[in-house]
């Protein structure tokens, strides 16, 4: 495949020559077009030595072909990485000042971006509507990751690793396994209100969840993200055309809204974490200690909802579910997860160890996955995108 890889003008590019040298690897021709910053991070000769084509950055060379507009027309990707926030700007407002603009301009083929940046240049609401406005144009997009940035600040705005981004552009070049699939995952945790303050809940990010969403619609399948409390940061990770999101708060609002997206669906993933248990009475207002003595809460046991998902589903349907569990040991968890999944009856479980430092709010994980009967499908250790990788393999070698 011809893919073009724009570079541009951030530390970032460095990642982007194992980028290319994957892409070349796996039989691609890429064309490397970087802006003029982009050389005073990575030289042009290493472009043009690990892309086997030469370099340039001007409109002006190779006029004799229209090299500017030649690029884009010839293209069938075009992946810009890393984005900088001056980038996807001028991508929104359509300008084309460079080669690497005339380009963009000029293609009809996909357009993968990976942004990167400092976490205050992507929460600034003009990058936001700018991305809002690539997506709507059908841009796609990888990352970005939450993690370490230059300068030895953290937050999100770290480019997404190369074999990531790889993963998008191949996935985008080629049908994915899950082409025309429905599919529905739970993401985040419940809270169940005590008062108009004070909720019971979990510790659960909805990282996960996040990343089984991402990584089924690049595999071409059409995502409903049901997610229950996930932040803005983490939920961003999950913006793609091929994920719709529905917000919920409450194991009842998460149930209803399973219920009724999963009655159309394929594949059905809980990873959600559900309180399992919520007050009987919730108070108009505010539970203060002038009340008198330490108040009561009265719980009542939330409904299980995979379980129900498990019990209504459909011919040919796959109901997957994930555990969390703080065993003694790897055979207590994995004797724990099978009980559980013959209790629910769903067709695979994904368990995975939790714990203070482990599992929760962490941006990777370790999962064992357990197909039909308990048998073992597989193991993932890695970031939470690796590990859907992984189930995502699991699920479809079960369709």
């Amino acid at each position: 495949m011809n893919i073009v890889v724009g570079v541009t003008g951030g530390i970032a590019a460095y990642k982007t020559v194992h980028l290319v040298r994957l892409l070349t690897k796996a039989g691609h021709d890429v064309t490397v077009v970087p802006t003029a910053d982009a050389l005073r991070f990575v030289g042009l000769p290493t472009w043009e030595a690990i892309s086997r084509h030469p370099v340039t950055t001007s409109v002006h060379d190779d006029v004799a072909k229209v090299r500017h507009v030649a690029l884009g027309q010839a293209a069938e990707l075009v992946v810009v990485a890393p984005a900088t926030a001056n980038t996807l700007a001028k991508m929104a407002a359509g300008l084309a000042d460079d080669l690497l603009g005339t380009t963009l301009l000029a293609t009809e083929a996909p357009v993968l971006v990976a942004p990167a940046m400092h976490a205050e240049m992507w929460r600034h609401p003009a990058t936001q509507a700018n991305m809002g406005t690539l997506r709507e144009r059908g841009v796609h997009v990888v990352g970005p990751a939450d993690g370490e940035l230059a300068g030895g600040d953290s937050g999100p705005g770290r480019m997404a690793e190369p074999e990531e981004v790889f993963a998008a552009a191949q996935a985008l070049l080629t049908p994915g396994d899950l082409a025309g699939v429905r599919v529905v995952v739970s993401a985040g945790g419940t809270r169940e209100p005590i008062d108009p303050v004070r909720f019971l809940g979990n510790r659960s990010s909805g990282r996960q969840g996040v990343a089984l969403a991402a990584e089924a619609a690049a595999r071409g399948a059409e995502v409903t993200l049901v997610a229950a409390n996930v932040s803005g940061d983490v939920r961003e990770a999950a913006r793609h055309p091929g994920i719709r999101v529905v917000t919920v708060g409450t194991a009842a609002e998460l149930s209803a809204a399973m219920a009724e997206a999963g009655a159309d669906a394929q594949v059905v993933v809980m990873a959600a974490a559900v309180a399992d248990y919520r007050p009987v009475e919730v108070s108009a207002r505010k539970l203060t200690k002038d009340t008198g003595g330490v108040p009561p809460i009265e719980l009542v046991e939330n409904e299980d909802i995979v379980a129900g998902l498990a019990a209504a589903r459909r011919a040919g349907q796959l109901v997957i579910a994930f555990a969390a569990e703080t065993p003694e040991d790897e055979a207590e968890m994995l004797d724990r997860a099978r009980a559980k999944q013959q209790r629910k009856g769903v067709d695979l479980l994904v368990v995975n160890e939790v714990g203070w430092d482990r599992g929760f709010e962490r941006a990777e994980n370790t999962v064992h996955i357990l197909g039909p009967g308990g048998t073992a499908a597989g193991t993932a250790s890695g970031s939470k995108r690796e590990v859907a990788a992984a189930v995502w393999d699991a699920i479809v070698r079960e369709r």
